[in-house]
């Protein structure tokens, strides 16, 4: 090839070479528990990320950048899960993701508050699809962290006003995880016990270690001695599957409310004795009436790749990814601070309803359902819940998102002001 012909196509090779690079740079760094008694929790939600980033890319990636999700193993440790996030900025990521236990996400809230401050040109966004720690949108906000789900306020204020109706409730037992969640938990649910039902009788308020308990038989003895007629609790993973499979074998009878009977583990260990028993607070409600039709081939695509036995319950991670894409699309770009400028405020169409960013305190404002163990039946119950083929969550109620907000304290601290 002559020099002429080397400086026409040098150009074009020019920017081949950039853009085969540039086809893996969006990393998102996944920061979880993939080992330890929670580690089915962190896979799941690591399987419906990576789901959703093979369906952004299939479609050009965002800003022509594919993701790519870096897995990092917490072991559910806030001192581990630094040293992760630390590694991550290292290699270049910018944007993280966590959601299983509010004490990891306040490190990494912390973390990324003092990465940023400190080193701007390599500042970091946190995605937060699961921590519900209410402070995190209330006093300890951060510009840099994005919650994606409903805090533990807003799905106690759901359960209540299912709680308010129930006339025949009237001793509580609440059992929550010793970590600053459930303490969030047993202190909200206290205060709107107080306000909203008077007359019920608070028997038990028990903490327990987190990811700790192997056997929840002493714990459900207690409960039977006190008498109590329903249990209130926030745990989730290993601890509600063990707890809940204990109350089964102790042949406990009370109702329970819960915030995660329908994910990984629990509807099987529910069974068919919790058939009316046992409600859930979520965002995901596949059995309400006038589900999107996006929203069904969704759940269906899903279930067809990776069984009948599992569920996309974790419905936020399209939305991160779909609000992350539109965010990029606004700041033509893939900047963290310009992403999270674009973020603020951003209303899309999600999966059960509208949706919205809200910028006072990056809190996302979206549906919440209430639902109660039953048996499929075709009507009802069409989805079954995560690992069961015969039970899954009938629809009693939908809070519409605007309705799920609550007023807040944050103050929030934008770059440059």
């Amino acid at each position: 090839m002559n020099a002429t012909a080397m400086n026409r196509w040098a150009p074009a090779l020019l920017l081949a070479v950039w853009a085969g690079g540039a086809r893996a740079q969006l990393k998102i760094a996944y920061i979880d528990p993939l080992s330890g008694l929670m580690a089915a929790t962190g896979e799941h939600g690591l399987r419906e990320l990576q789901y959703n980033a093979e369906r952004i890319n299939a479609r050009g990636g965002i800003q022509g950048q594919k993701i790519e999700v870096v897995p990092m193993d917490n072991k559910l440790s806030p001192q581990e899960s630094l040293v992760l996030l630390n590694k991550a900025i290292d290699e270049g990521i910018r944007y993280v993701m966590q959601g299983n236990g509010s004490s990891v996400a306040a490190a990494l809230i912390d973390g990324v508050n003092k990465n940023n401050a400190r080193n701007p040109d390599k500042s970091v966004v946190f995605l937060n699809y699961a921590a519900v720690d209410p402070d995190f949108t209330g006093p300890k906000c951060s510009f840099w962290h994005f919650r994606f789900d409903a805090n533990s306020d807003m799905k106690l204020q759901a359960i209540m006003s299912s709680i308010v109706n129930e006339k025949s409730i009237k001793k509580v037992y609440m059992i929550n995880q010793d970590y600053q969640f459930g303490h969030q938990v047993s202190k909200t649910a206290k205060e709107l016990l107080k306000q909203k039902r008077p007359d019920v009788e608070l028997v038990g308020d028990e903490l327990h270690p987190l990811a700790k308990v192997k056997d929840f038989a002493p714990y459900v003895t207690k409960i039977q001695a006190s008498g109590a007629d329903t249990v209130i609790t926030g745990n989730w993973g290993s601890d509600l599957a063990l707890l809940i499979k204990a109350a089964n074998d102790g042949g406990l009878k009370a109702n329970f409310y819960t915030f995660y009977a329908g994910v990984v583990g629990a509807t099987n260990a529910i069974g068919p004795a919790g058939v009316g028993r046992v409600k859930v607070v979520s965002f995901w409600g596949p059995n309400a009436k006038d589900v999107p039709a996006k929203t069904t081939k969704y759940i269906q695509d899903f279930k067809k790749k990776f069984g009948p036995g599992e569920d996309p319950y974790t419905i936020d991670m399209p939305t991160i990814l779909e609000m992350l894409e539109r965010a990029a699309a606004q700041a033509k770009s893939t900047d963290p601070v310009k992403v999270a400028q674009a973020l603020e405020g951003l209303k899309v169409d999600g999966y059960f309803g509208p949706v919205e960013m809200r910028k006072d305190d990056h809190q996302l404002i979206q549906p919440l359902f209430i639902g109660t163990f039953a048996k499929v039946d075709g009507k009802t119950v069409k989805f079954p819940g995560d690992g069961s083929t015969e039970f899954g969550f009938r629809v009693d109620h939908k809070v519409d998102g605007p309705a799920t907000a609550l007023p807040t304290v944050c103050q929030m601290q934008r770059p440059g002001t």
